[in-house]
């Protein structure tokens, strides 16, 4: 059976990749999947990466064939500047071919192998590879986390139009944290009349999950 793949990308920055992640991770297993992560690049790290041990910890309690894992061993690239893979790689060092060796590795140890890309679609990785092309590459099934912010609107359209741009299907949320009480009445009147469906990561990861 060929393991399924969620590539799970985002606006930007800082928008809720790794707190979605988790909480896919968690209702994956218990709809009784065996779940694993990948994190290709984590930039930012001076000692252990952050995000793949916070993803590596939850994923080791649901699935036994990742406990014995490192942190580095669901990585491919970790790099301590805090920039873009392109940016931060400032000895050329990313080859691709490495990320999907890596990718193929973990794919055998799960159902559903969650990867978390770094940064928004269209962070360079090489000066012209992009993590959405990763996320093609791949042939991951792409979920689009979006802020709530003021102004998450527009970020939110760009990104669609670029997965769009790329005939790549994919699924959006939004994860209610920046301006939560303002949401309702500066962003939700659009979503509600252009995207009826959307849902939340607090609201609608179970509704999500049901596809799979």
């Amino acid at each position: 059976m060929q393991v399924r793949s969620l590539f799970i990308t985002a606006t930007g920055t800082n928008i809720g990749k790794t707190h979605t992640t988790v909480q896919l991770i968690e209702a994956f297993a218990a709809k009784g999947l065996s779940v694993g992560v990948f994190k290709p690049i984590e930039t930012g790290v001076s000692t252990l990466p952050h995000d793949a041990s916070l993803l590596l910890k939850v994923c080791q309690k649901v699935n036994k064939n990742f406990k014995n894992l490192n942190p580095e061993d669901i990585t491919a690239y970790t790099f301590p500047l805090p920039a873009a893979p392109f940016c931060a790689d400032i000895h050329q060092e990313i080859v691709l071919e490495k990320i999907i060796k890596k990718y193929h590795e973990l794919s055998q140890l799960c159902d559903i192998l969650l990867v978390e890309g770094a940064g928004g679609l269209l962070v360079p990785v090489t000066k012209d590879f992009m993590m959405i092309d990763l996320a093609k590459k791949l042939k991951a099934k792409v979920l689009l986390v979006t802020p709530s912010r003021l102004g998450c609107i527009n970020d939110t359209l760009l990104s669609m139009e670029a997965l769009n741009s790329r005939n790549m299907g994919f699924e959006w949320c939004v994860n209610l944290f920046e301006d939560k009480e303002s949401f309702s009445e500066v962003t939700q009147p659009f979503y509600d009349e252009v995207f009826p469906d959307w849902w939340s990561v607090e609201a609608g990861i179970q509704r999500f999950i049901s596809t799979y």
